[in-house]
């Protein structure tokens, strides 16, 4: 649990990757030091989202 807190640019790559995956929009990204890393993860998200990884499916496929 600790190790998850710690490593805060991952953590910010998994939010971008399920805000994605569900459609939101990329305006729901964070400013400051998480940025860049959120947004790999939203773009990512996205490009699942359209190949038809939803739901279940694109969590599932989320790198841990």
């Amino acid at each position: 649990m600790k190790r998850q807190k710690r490593d805060m640019d991952r953590r910010a790559f998994q939010k971008g990757y399920l805000a994605g995956v569900q459609g939101r929009s990329k305006d729901l990204c964070p400013d400051g030091n998480s940025h860049f890393n959120w947004m790999a993860g939203w773009r990512e998200g996205r490009a699942d989202h359209w190949d038809g990884y939803s739901g279940v499916a694109g969590v599932h496929k989320l790198p841990l």
